[in-house]
């Protein structure tokens, strides 16, 4: 969390959180508040979305919402300021580091090579969707890399795994034939990007699939073509087969 951040949230009356669309690695609720010598209160999805608690409140106080990350990316918190700006409230934005950036810098990809951001989702009996399989083929075919989230149910504490998310392209490689993730396809793992504790980790599929990276969260990237810095990039920071660079 930056400096500005800290600042923000001491001199505000109340503060609200949401950990739903992303988590806090290497620290908690409690940390925080003792941080910053106030209470913090953790809404729920509902409340953010359909509830008013956070505008009503900041009618007559000063009032910090915080997210892990970036706050606007892949959420739909734009909502909830658009409602402050409708009722006349003055707000403000400070932004945070997004897994957008953070995980091609990491493994060190060149963002402007990515194409469309892939979210897998948990499979469900009456929901397996083909759209997340064919978004990231898609890329692979015009040479981009696919950022692909993995899925969060924070209220049930499940957080889909990189070896969970690589399952799932493999299976659904099995179910649509489209020649995007094979046994030895290239794939690349991350986990709790940007702390202490970050493990990276590029390797084929049939490998990746039975890596344990440990706790949440984490984040794979499936690779379209690389440049050779890239691919030297994923050998020496990742533990990519030494032969990519060759290809």
């Amino acid at each position: 969390m930056s400096l500005r951040a800290l600042e923000v949230l001491k001199g505000c009356d109340q503060v609200f959180a949401e950990f739903y669309t992303s988590k806090l690695i290497d620290s908690n609720v409690d940390e925080l508040s003792r941080l910053i010598g106030k209470e913090v209160r953790v809404l729920e999805r509902v409340d953010v979305e359909e509830g008013e608690e956070v505008i009503e409140a900041a009618r007559s106080r000063k009032v910090a919402f915080v997210t892990a990350g970036d706050t606007m990316a892949a959420t739909t918190h734009v909502d909830m300021r658009l409602r402050a700006m409708e009722e006349g409230i003055s707000t403000s934005l400070v932004h945070g580091v997004s897994i957008f950036t953070a995980c091609a810098s990491a493994f060190g990809l060149q963002p402007y090579k990515f194409g469309r951001t892939i979210t897998l989702p948990f499979p469900e009996k009456k929901f397996l969707p083909a759209s997340p399989y064919e978004k990231i083929l898609e890329n692979k075919k015009r040479g981009l890399h696919s950022l692909v989230l993995l899925d969060i149910r924070e209220a049930e504490g499940r957080f889909m795994s990189a070896s969970e998310g690589v399952q799932w392209l493999l299976d659904a490689e099995k179910r649509l034939g489209g020649g995007l993730m094979q046994a030895d396809s290239l794939v690349c793992a991350a986990a709790r990007v940007g702390s202490p504790t970050e493990k990276l980790v590029a390797g084929y599929a049939a490998e990746v699939v039975k890596m344990d990276l440990g706790p949440p969260l984490h984040t794979l990237v499936v690779p379209g073509k690389l440049h050779f810095m890239e691919a030297e990039a994923l050998v020496k920071m990742a533990g990519a087969p030494p032969e990519i660079i060759k290809e």
